[in-house]
């Protein structure tokens, strides 16, 4: 049987690994789901500062204000990303640039990027996922995306540009 492969771009690739590793982790889905997004946001933002297309932040407090009650801020590591977060009706959110992120909307952005592939695309990371104890996985996770990521060419040329998937690699490295 052939190996399915994905004309995709990085991003939500990353987005969704980044998300079923911290479910792995402990996470709920929803928590796992803003995590993710959060991940790949950072990554481009670095990726865009190193080839010159965005500036450095500057470092800010958040600023999200909700009746009154000051945002405790808290980290989640991930990916090697220290991520932002806000709990948001007892339930951990990351944030990014002072907004908390929907977890619904990273669903439809998945959704919509993956297309048809989703399901399939899900059960080969989540196998690979398994594959190690959470220890070895938050320890190898983002090396791990390194190896499966899809291939694009480098520098600015290469930003935003689709590549290729190899699900039936992804699952060879469950093995």
């Amino acid at each position: 049987m052939p190996t399915k492969k994905i004309k995709i771009n990085r991003a939500p690739v990353l987005t969704l690994w980044a998300a079923i590793v911290a479910e792995r982790l402990g996470h709920t889905h929803k928590t796992a789901l803003t995590l993710g997004k959060a991940v790949a946001g950072l990554n481009a933002q670095a990726k865009g500062q190193r080839l010159g297309i965005f500036e450095k932040p500057k470092e800010k407090p958040l600023k999200i204000r909700r009746k009154g009650e000051k945002p405790r801020e808290e980290f989640v590591s991930l990916l090697g990303r220290q991520i932002p977060t806000v709990r948001v009706s007892g339930e951990v959110r990351a944030v990014i640039k002072d907004e908390v992120i929907d977890p619904e909307s990273v669903a439809k952005y998945l959704s919509q990027k993956f297309s048809d592939d989703l399901a399939e695309a899900e059960a080969a990371m989540r196998d690979l996922a398994k594959a190690f104890t959470p220890e070895k996985l938050s320890a190898n996770a983002y090396s791990l995306y390194e190896q499966f990521r899809p291939n694009v060419p480098a520098g600015e040329k290469g930003w935003g540009t689709k590549g290729e998937l190899d699900l039936g690699f992804v699952r060879s490295l469950a093995k």
